[in-house]
């Protein structure tokens, strides 16, 4: 095997490692597996900021907040980027009921389509008209959403058809050595809260890519992405920072300069007192939340 092949390998295994960190051990199945059959009905929904920023909503006591309220303490200003500026921001606590990718030949064996619903709902044991059965229908759709000239989407079913994107949208053959950069937002320290302020620590990372792809956990079954990119200027920040309780965060940032096509009502503008067509920057929450970026090299903001 050459030393490409072995680099893919890695980057599978490594994110595959990645994303069921903290899960069960145990054996799961795609049918079978009890714990599939029975997730909570307490779906997370998700809220959008726009059509290209998705804020995924996660099962813990912050969950009563205000949508826009958590929506406006993940956005900021460019000139937030700066040592000792404080942010209230929300990261959502890791949600236990999130579910796993299936190796790419199970995905591939079970219908993915709108059209196909009352078997998917079948499949998993999922009553029309409950909880579950809408958080599928609501994936499928968002899915299958018409695209517009300003993005490239795709959901993805499986670790392979991520990487298979990726590629497409960063010009990488197979016969190139390089490969896409997976960055998520980490905690350094166990999480202590969801809300709460942060300081930024040092002066932010700029993430020096030609293009990015964002990636989001959808509520599903198994282990669904919605993976975009969009036409237009775009930063990626890697930003340190200090929770007042205690919390260390490796947070990663992605700056729109460009927001003249979002929707003029959008709350983010109202958030940041800012107008159409002005710069917005949120950061990415963790856990199910991913930004891929191609040979990336670090500067200062």
């Amino acid at each position: 095997m050459d030393f490409r092949v072995n680099s893919w390998c890695l980057l599978l295994f490594v994110l595959l490692v990645l994303l069921i960190t903290a899960r069960s051990s145990e054996p799961r199945q795609l049918v079978d597996d009890e714990k599939l059959h029975s997730r909570q009905d307490n779906i997370g929904s998700t809220y959008r900021l726009h059509n290209h920023m998705h804020i995924a909503h996660y099962n813990d006591p912050s969950s009563d907040i205000d949508p826009s309220i958590l929506q406006s303490s993940v956005v900021f200003n460019l000139k937030d980027m700066k040592i000792g500026k404080k942010l209230v921001i929300y990261f959502p606590k890791k949600d236990s009921s999130t579910p796993y990718f299936l190796p790419r030949d199970q995905a591939d064996s079970i219908p993915f389509s709108l059209k196909q619903l009352p078997y998917i709902l079948n499949l998993f044991s999922y009553a029309h008209g409950s909880p579950q059965a809408r958080a599928v229908e609501e994936t499928l759709r968002s899915c299958e959403s018409v695209r517009d000239n300003e993005e490239t989407k795709v959901c993805t079913t499986s670790l392979e058809s991520m990487l298979d994107f990726a590629s497409r949208v960063f010009g990488i053959s197979d016969d190139d050595d390089d490969h896409p950069t997976l960055l998520t937002t980490t905690f350094l320290t166990d999480q202590k809260s969801s809300f709460q302020n942060f300081t930024v620590l040092e002066t932010p990372k700029e993430i020096l890519t030609p293009k990015m792809i964002g990636c989001h956990l959808q509520s599903y079954p198994y282990t669904v992405f919605y993976c975009h990119t969009q036409k237009g200027g775009n930063k990626v920040y890697k930003i340190s920072l200090a929770g007042d309780n205690g919390d260390k965060v490796d947070a990663v940032a992605v700056c729109h300069l460009d927001t003249s096509e979002w929707n003029p009502n959008q709350v983010a503008f109202h958030a940041l007192g800012v107008k159409l067509g002005d710069p917005v920057c949120h950061f990415f929450p963790p856990h199910g939340n991913l930004v891929w970026v191609h040979a990336p090299t670090a500067s200062s903001s």
